[in-house]
């Protein structure tokens, strides 16, 4: 009997509507990402002074008409991570119902978790007006990028059919060190957004995590076969290159005397762009990072057995 496609048929092929899911979550979470630069820049966190309503309306029923100004980018911010939630939560079904793999469940699990965890620290900042709230919300928005992505990553065909092991330990020790750098890199990125303290750390750890991303990239396509990786590598040096030049315009913007001849309206720009190409830097490194561990403890769980098993229940 032809294997049930519910039974470990499209854990074992990847792609499907769990891809499917996992790439929207993306692309919307990049937006919510921009979003969420966007209300910093502008300081337009507490133009909305209620949650989770709105000014006392239903967030979703509040009118249109009176979305204006910073009201309009803070709103717009909790509709979009409304939207988020709902396809995690959609992802996370969809996984559920047609991946065997356990760890992968638990992943999805885990990131409507995580989505949850970030409304309510939004919303908590705006109710208990804590600045170290909004410190977090921005650090844990990264977290839950790089779980969308990896849950992504795991999930596409790709995963599945590129052998692609590094047989290198050092050069995937090197990827988990850069992400791990990249990620502090983003915590005093966020303190110095929300509250000017840290440029020191900033700077400091923006030169060592670049210095990691370039080794990482130049050791990865030197790969005698990297296969996917090239493509992820060279867009790792190129995020980057982006990267040093908005964090150096954004410096120049906020505390270079040359600064003043910067519109408002170019430095939220850049500022917020900064941050965008930040989380995509993380995101692109996460990728290399997994990759060049699959041997280890990113290996595949499911053998050929748990797909037959399925195709027995069918």
């Amino acid at each position: 009997m032809a294997p049930d496609r519910h039974a470990g048929l499209p854990a074992a092929k990847g792609g499907g509507w769990p891809h499917r899911f996992a790439l929207l979550t993306c692309v919307f979470t990049v937006v919510l990402i921009l979003a969420g630069g966007l209300v910093t820049s502008t300081g337009s966190g507490l133009a909305v002074p209620d949650w989770p309503t709105t000014f006392g309306y239903n967030m979703f029923l509040f009118p249109w008409s009176k979305m204006v100004g910073g009201v309009f980018i803070e709103h717009s911010h909790r509709l979009l991570g409304s939207l988020v939630g709902l396809l995690t939560i959609l992802t996370a079904a969809a996984i559920w119902r047609t991946d065997e793999r356990r760890w992968m469940r638990l992943l999805g699990a885990a990131a409507v978790g995580l989505v949850i965890l970030q409304g309510v620290l939004g919303g908590m900042r705006v109710v208990l007006i804590k600045l170290n709230l909004a410190i977090v919300h921005a650090c844990v928005a990264q977290i839950f990028f790089g779980l969308m992505v990896s849950v992504a990553l795991f999930t596409s065909r790709g995963w599945r059919e590129d052998a692609g092991e590094a047989q290198d330990k050092r050069l995937a020790r090197l990827g988990l060190i850069t992400v791990f750098l990249l990620y502090v890199q983003i915590i005093f990125g966020a303190v110095l957004r929300h509250t000017g303290n840290r440029l020191d750390a900033h700077l400091l750890f923006a030169a060592l995590s670049s210095i990691h991303v370039i080794l990482l990239s130049y050791k990865t396509l030197k790969l005698p076969n990297p296969g996917a990786l090239a493509r992820e590598a060279n867009c790792l040096w190129v995020l980057l290159l982006v990267q040093l030049a908005l964090g150096f315009a954004s410096w120049i913007g906020k505390y270079a005397a040359m600064g003043e001849a910067f519109s408002p309206g170019f430095i939220i720009a850049i500022t917020s762009a900064h941050v965008l190409v930040g989380a995509m830097l993380f995101a692109a490194s996460l990728v290399v990072a997994i990759r060049l561990n699959k041997g280890g403890p990113f290996a595949l769980k499911t053998t050929e057995a748990s797909v037959a098993a399925g195709g027995a229940r069918a």
